[in-house]
């Protein structure tokens, strides 16, 4: 077969596409997985999280959260709360270590149908698992090197996208439906969308908590009949109940409420911003940030005891020079680790914002800052690494090329987490005395080819070919090859989960994601 060399120099049909591929086939992800242990990284003493977990106790006890309203003060004033002289929602200190010492201590997220089982999340001690979530208003454009406002069919394309990534272990609504402007229609879409793209575990927000009825209903649909999503939830959901500094956000704490009633898992994200929403030190941020994640654990327990409550303090960062967010500082990588750290403190689930990059396509800034908050959040030991994939530009817009990156990045940073095990067959010192005596090297030993592929990931996307094999296969950079790498995948799976109830939830429900154009690339 003649390699078909295209315009610019780029080879086709063989060279490095054809090892690639060769070697797709004979080594697969047999070295890492979601769940394994992180917690080695402590950037915080354990006298400064006694200091902290006491000056969060103080704040919740002493100035407590403002905006609160009736249905909320019905559940909780008679279980110990108290308004305090400001009219503010406060937790007695006892009232919080009583709630800390029964608070749930783990959670599962199942995946569905033949993902069953094998793909669930445990989110428990320190586990680590990559999740997606991020809402961007826009999707970049790699061809143009520009953005245009995400649609719905961005949410299947990047959901069956990602039902392809292995790294990638939790969906989430990455974009926005700016097409779709009724609330109630852009829930369930939302939900249609993602549920019909892949059948891994979600996570899910919604406008108006009358929208959770409808969605479990959906739920039901997409995982075996009425009454299977309850038995084992395949969905947890979120939502933003604060609003810093110390305010609670009602429509989100009204979710909060439905579904700690359900004693469904209950997950949050709580963003106070340093220097805007929260102290400009590190400290006071972290300080206020635990306070208000810890008073969503409250409320939740206080409603149901026992509930499923993921501590979700999401501690952000402002460059004081503009007043901007800015999601991939150090700054942010070392508050999120410590914010991880402190949830484990208390023993609780975990989730933390990650892989924020300020930058506006994968590029070295991109690299850089991904690389460093991704890896501090995992090694810190979050249950879920949140916003993982594909965000590029403070959060505002996905990319289908970073998606890609991304899950190859989680696969080395996974193996990072996983460590070095010491055996006397991992040792192997018969092994080094035989080699170093004949042939010299340890090519083609059966002790090397045994640990081939478990011991080592290999990269599909990062080039680790000579410099004169890259200049003559045409010089093409990663964001070419991970363009390569996405449109394949956009290219031939077209999934719809919902199989044969496809038809009933297109009865029920506004579904404006045409059939025909599920099975098609977008134009």
């Amino acid at each position: 077969m003649t390699e078909k060399i295209e315009p610019g120099g780029r080879r086709r049909g063989g060279g490095r596409a054809a090892r690639i591929a060769l070697h797709q086939a004979t080594t697969g992800n047999e070295a890492v997985h979601g769940g394994l242990a992180g917690g080695r990284y402590k950037p915080l003493s354990t006298s400064d999280i006694e200091s902290i977990h006491r000056a969060a106790l103080t704040v919740l006890e002493q100035t407590g959260l403002a905006d609160h309203f009736p249905e909320l003060l019905d559940l909780v004033l008679p279980k110990g709360a108290i308004l305090n002289a400001h009219d503010r929602l406060c937790f007695p200190r006892t009232l919080m270590e009583d709630v800390l010492s029964k608070a749930a201590r783990e959670y599962y997220v199942h995946a569905r149908g033949d993902r069953a089982g094998k793909d669930d999340m445990h989110c428990s001690a320190e586990s680590v698992y990559f999740a997606n979530s991020g809402t961007a208003v826009t999707t970049f454009d790699a061809k143009t090197k520009s953005f245009r406002p995400s649609d719905l069919r961005d949410i299947y394309d990047f959901t069956r996208l990602v039902d392809k990534l292995d790294n990638i272990h939790m969906l989430g609504a990455t974009v926005l439906a700016t097409d779709v402007k009724d609330d109630f229609a852009h829930d369930m879409n939302m939900v249609y969308a993602m549920l019909s793209a892949s059948q891994k575990p979600a996570c899910l927000a919604f406008r108006d908590r009358s929208h959770i009825p409808h969605a479990i209903r959906m739920f039901d649909l997409a995982s075996g009949g009425e009454g299977s999503f309850l038995k084992k939830p395949s969905v947890v959901f979120g939502g933003c109940p604060i609003v810093s500094p110390l305010r609670i956000g009602r429509e989100n704490m009204e979710i909060l409420i439905d579904t700690a009633t359900l004693g469904l898992t209950v997950d949050l994200a709580v963003p106070p911003q340093a220097g805007a929403t929260a102290p400009a030190t590190l400290a006071g941020t972290l300080v206020q940030a635990v306070a208000e994640t810890l008073a969503c654990v409250a409320i939740a327990n206080l409603i149901r005891p026992g509930c499923p409550v993921s501590f979700s303090a999401w501690p952000f960062i402002t460059d004081l020079r503009s007043g901007s967010f800015t999601g991939g500082s150090g700054e942010q990588a070392l508050i999120g680790a410590a914010a991880v750290q402190m949830g484990n403190f208390y023993g609780l689930p975990t989730s933390v914002g990650a892989g924020m990059t300020d930058a506006k396509l994968p590029d070295a800034q991109y690299g850089l800052e991904k690389a460093l908050t991704f890896s501090l959040a995992a090694h810190a030991g979050a249950n879920r690494v949140c916003e993982f994939g594909g965000m590029l530009g403070s959060l505002m817009g996905c990319s289908f090329e970073s998606m890609v990156i991304d899950n190859e990045a989680g696969g080395m940073i996974l193996r990072s987490l996983r460590g070095i095990e010491v055996t006397d067959e991992t040792m192997a010192v018969d092994v080094i005395h035989s080699c170093a005596i004949d042939p010299g090297h340890f090519l083609g030993n059966p002790h090397t080819l045994s640990f081939m592929n478990s011991e080592f990931v290999y990269p599909q996307l990062m080039d680790r070919e000579r410099t004169d094999t890259w200049e003559n296969e045409g010089k093409v950079d990663l964001l070419e090859r991970a363009h390569d790498s996405a449109h394949a995948i956009l290219g031939s799976h077209f999934p719809n989960y919902f199989a044969a109830a496809d038809a009933q939830v297109r009865e029920e429900f506004p579904i404006l994601l045409g059939a025909a154009d599920m099975q098609r690339m977008r134009s």
